[in-house]
C-alpha cells in the first residue's frame, strides 16, 4: 500500500495507489477514494477509470477532481468540499505525492470555516508545508 499519511480522523492523503491497494484501504476504514492527479500525467501510472472501477467494485465512492500544474480553482475547492460533506467515513485523497490532495483538503477546510493555523499545523504533521497557502486559507475561512 502507498504511504497513507493521515491527517485527521476524516482524511488521509497518499502518494498514486494501485486498484490493488483498495481493498487494503477499505479494510483500514476508508470508504471514500479522491483522485486528484489528472489522466496521463504519467501513462505508467494506474488512470482514474482503473481506480474507479476497484473503488466501485468493493462499494465504495470515487470522485476525480484532478489539480493539474495550473493549480486550484473554486470548482475544484468546491467540489472537495462537497466530498468531505458527503463522506460517511474516512476520505483517502492522492495524486503523485500526496502534496495537492493535502493543499485541496487545506482549501476546502478553510472554505468550510476551518481555522488556518490548525489546517497548516494538521499539513504539517502529516509531513506537508502549508504556509505558502496562508493567504488563501486566511480569505478561504474568512478570517483573513
Amino acid at each position: 500500500m502507498a504511504d497513507i499519511r493521515k491527517i485527521d480522523d476524516t482524511i488521509s492523503v497518499a502518494p498514486q495507489i494501485s486498484a490493488g491497494d483498495v481493498a487494503e484501504a477499505k479494510a483500514l476504514g476508508f470508504v471514500a477514494f479522491v483522485n486528484n492527479r489528472p489522466d496521463g500525467e504519467e501513462p505508467s501510472a494506474p488512470q482514474g477509470d482503473e481506480i474507479a472501477a476497484a473503488v466501485a467494485s468493493a462499494g465504495l465512492t470515487y470522485t476525480a477532481i484532478p489539480i493539474t500544474h495550473a493549480g486550484f480553482s473554486h470548482p475544484q475547492i468546491d467540489a472537495m468540499v462537497a466530498t468531505l460533506e458527503a463522506a460517511n467515513g474516512p476520505v483517502l485523497a492522492y495524486c503523485r505525492s500526496g502534496t495537492r490532495s493535502c493543499n485541496l483538503w487545506a482549501l476546502a477546510r478553510a472554505k468550510m470555516g476551518d481555522d488556518p493555523d490548525t489546517l497548516v499545523e494538521k499539513g504539517a504533521a502529516a509531513g506537508y508545508d502549508l504556509n505558502g497557502l496562508r493567504p488563501l486559507l486566511e480569505t478561504l475561512s474568512g478570517k483573513a
